[in-house]
């Protein structure tokens, strides 16, 4: 599995990062070839002092990398013996140019690096290299503009949402519930009934079932209710991932259940759990359910794991 691949366009930085380490790893080998002592990142370096001096500002300025990064690559290139530093007119600055060795390899890289590494990439991207270089241009001005935090912080799309039951998300149903009764209990006939077949015994019986989904997660959650025989309405069946923990999608969604119930036939609206279950207890607390002894008498046999029955308040 290619991580970065399949995690789209979220992960754009980071595979725009890793495609040119690839290219700029061929082009090394190129210029390797050629007999050139520089990297490929210091071709910008080189093309940048043809024929003018540069402050280490303004190459910042023309190539666009940090000051640290250009004052690291400057030092590798006096090192090479390419470029020279000396202080300019301006005492509280340095000015770079080109040794003539410097010059000599800028000049072999003209001929011998930069035409075939050009003819590469052009036989990689094919027809489509003009408007690839395009889109490229594009996105640099857009993101000198307006920054991609800042732009990450302008995105108004709802971290979760809500979906209505359908038949291509069942699978999610049983899953997320088998989860979270398996991990603390075991599965009851009662619960292998309605998880086994969701639309027969919820949705064709006149119930609902919910389910939240997380952005970058998909489905993390699902709750129903459940006409009982005797004209009640349970919420049952509600369970949300651990890896959804910290993003209230059960608050979330109990929240969606107990806003469709009001909309449904059913009296008394309640629901069947066990003291085990604090956390969510004390959601369905704090949401507005109140223990109740009569619901207990009244549908707690239902499960054998049940010792909490809860009843929402009528309005």
């Amino acid at each position: 599995m290619d991580v970065i691949r399949e995690g789209g366009i979220g992960f754009l930085g980071s595979r725009l990062k890793r495609l040119g380490e690839r290219m700029q790893a061929g082009a090394a080998r190129v210029t390797a070839d050629a007999g050139l002592p520089v990297q490929p990142a210091h071709m910008a370096f080189l093309a940048a002092l043809d024929g003018e001096a540069r402050t280490v500002g303004q190459l910042v300025q023309a190539i666009g990398v940090s000051q640290p990064g250009v004052t690291r690559a400057i030092g590798q290139l006096v090192d090479l013996g390419l470029v020279r530093s000396e202080q300019g007119e301006d005492q509280r600055q340095r000015t770079i140019s080109l040794t003539p060795e410097g010059m000599a390899v800028l000049a072999r890289a003209r001929v011998h690096v930069w035409p075939p590494v050009e003819d590469a990439v052009r036989t990689l991207l094919g027809q489509g290299a003009d408007a690839f270089m395009a889109q490229i241009i594009a996105l640099e001005t857009a993101l000198a503009e307006t920054p991609l935090d800042m732009l990450a912080a302008q995105s108004n799309r709802p971290v979760l949402t809500i979906r209505e039951y359908s038949d291509d998300l069942a699978h999610h149903f049983a899953a997320i519930n088998a989860e979270w009764i398996n991990g603390m209990f075991h599965l009851e006939a009662a619960d292998r009934a309605v998880l086994d077949n969701p639309r027969e015994r919820i949705i064709d019986a006149g119930g609902t079932i919910l389910f939240v989904e997380a952005r970058g997660l998909g489905i993390v959650g699902t709750g129903a209710l459940q006409p009982s025989g005797d004209g009640g309405l349970e919420l049952t069946k509600m369970g949300v991932r651990a890896n959804a923990r910290g993003l209230k999608a059960g608050e979330f969604l109990l929240s969606a259940l107990i806003k469709r119930a009001r909309t449904m036939d059913g009296s008394p609206f309640y629901l069947l759990t066990n003291s085990r279950c604090s956390a969510a207890i004390h959601l369905y607390e704090k949401l507005g359910f109140r223990h109740d002894a009569k619901i207990m008498a009244r549908y707690g046999a239902r499960y054998e794991r049940c010792d909490v029955a809860m009843r929402y308040p009528t309005p």
